[in-house]
């Protein structure tokens, strides 16, 4: 038997570490069930983590498109009473994806060696995650797989419609102003100095606006390298603090408290907390460990704190809805409905409609950052090419002038 190091997550949220001799990891995951400890990583002494995913070819990828055709159409195969073994067979032999392929083939592999589906799909974290497992191994136990695999593939049909609407009112500002950053920087290195050349001719004092241009003009020609390189330095080092707990929680503070972007992180949050939440207590998952997997996939420190102290709430015989409250995080209406969904019982039907209406309003709130930031962009770009040929323009008027 081999010696696994592990470490996982506590119901109380504690986070523990240890060695354990065993068979094989679902061996260890099994005894770490048992001890009422959430696996987070297993890996065997001397070897890389034995849960990554080994990517063959070139750099194939899984598209969350493929894990929802994959879901749905083997929630069908569950339902009609097909072997999992034997879906998963199907499954593989008609899917494109390469790597997919291979994922599902060693799922199918596990399986058949005795191995339960949730089990074999913690094995592939960055296609099935934390959320997937544990719906998938609440399915098995509850005996509703098929169910769970169909409230899965909506779930993140609905969590892609979410990413998409956040990229569609990122892309086109952030494309207007890479356009906007690389015309200035090539009129300033290649058409400015043609101007300055013919301005040196005349002999006569330049404007303000336009000697200004110029400077900037020989400034960035002369240390257009050292720029760049301060650039990149600059990324990497946010990069690196961002990367830091410290840093992850100061940059997500800072981002919450944006005007308009703050609003937008919160209603994203907001939405994705209620919707994953919802769908695992509807499942059938503990709610302790629904809050501990929201939290790692609420995506800013802050949120995730907040839901961090619901769990501990909750841990200690509160209500989820009183650690909320105190915080600035979730709104009073989100709070006030959990509540009610405490007291009624019906806590997953109350999360999934919070969930439906803040998905409407993250919809309404893209709409109104692109109604603002595409003027502005426009404004903004108008104004610099503007401001630069109008520099260049004046001592020309200015010569006319004298002339007439």
């Amino acid at each position: 038997m081999a010696v696994y190091v592990w470490e996982g997550r506590t119901r109380a949220g504690e986070i523990k570490k240890g060695d354990m001799e065993a068979a094989n990891e679902s061996a260890v995951m099994a005894q770490l069930r048992q001890q009422q400890i959430l696996p987070t990583k297993i890996k065997a002494k001397g070897k890389g983590l034995s849960m990554d995913i080994k990517i063959p070819g070139l750099g194939e990828t899984v598209k969350e498109k493929e894990i929802v055709i994959f879901t749905r159409q083997f929630s069908t195969m569950v339902d009609a009473g097909l072997p999992l073994v034997q879906g998963l067979d199907i499954l593989a032999t008609q899917q494109v994806n390469n790597t997919f392929k291979d994922i599902i083939t060693k799922v199918k592999e596990s399986v058949e060696g005795g191995s339960t589906l949730a089990d074999a799909m913690k094995k592939h974290p960055k296609v099935f995650d934390d959320l997937y497992v544990n719906l998938v191994a609440a399915g098995e136990v509850g005996g509703i797989l098929d169910n769970i695999l169909a409230r899965l593939a909506l779930y993140i049909e609905k969590a892609m419609k979410l990413k998409s609407q956040v990229k569609s009112a990122m892309v086109y500002p952030l494309g207007l102003l890479t356009v906007a950053i690389v015309v200035t920087v090539v009129m300033l290195i290649f058409v400015i100095p043609v101007f300055a050349d013919m301005f040196a001719d005349f002999g006569a004092t330049l404007p303000g606006p336009t000697q200004f241009v110029i400077d900037a003009s020989d400034f960035l020609k002369r240390y257009i390298i050292l720029i760049i390189v301060s650039i990149v330095a600059i990324y990497f080092i946010f990069r690196s603090f961002y990367r830091t707990e410290k840093g992850r929680v100061i940059v997500d503070s800072l981002l919450l408290k944006l005007p308009v972007v703050g609003d937008l992180i919160r209603k994203i949050a907001v939405a994705r907390f209620t919707r994953v939440l919802g769908t695992m207590i509807s499942s059938g998952v503990p709610i302790l460990d629904g809050l501990d997997i929201c939290s790692r996939t609420a995506g800013n420190k802050i949120v995730e704190a907040a839901i961090m102290e619901a769990r501990k709430s909750i841990a200690g015989g509160k209500t989820i809805a009183e650690p909320l409250k105190d915080t600035d995080v979730f709104p009073p209406m989100v709070v006030q409905m959990i509540a009610v969904g405490e007291a009624t019982g019906a806590m997953d039907a109350m999360l999934s409609k919070i969930a439906d209406f803040y998905d409407e309003e993250v919809d309404a709130a893209v709409g109104t950052l692109m109604s603002m930031l595409e003027p502005m962009m426009v404004v903004l770009i108008g104004g610099v090419i503007g401001g630069l040929l109008m520099s260049m323009y004046l001592p020309i008027f200015q010569i006319a002038g004298t002339i007439g």
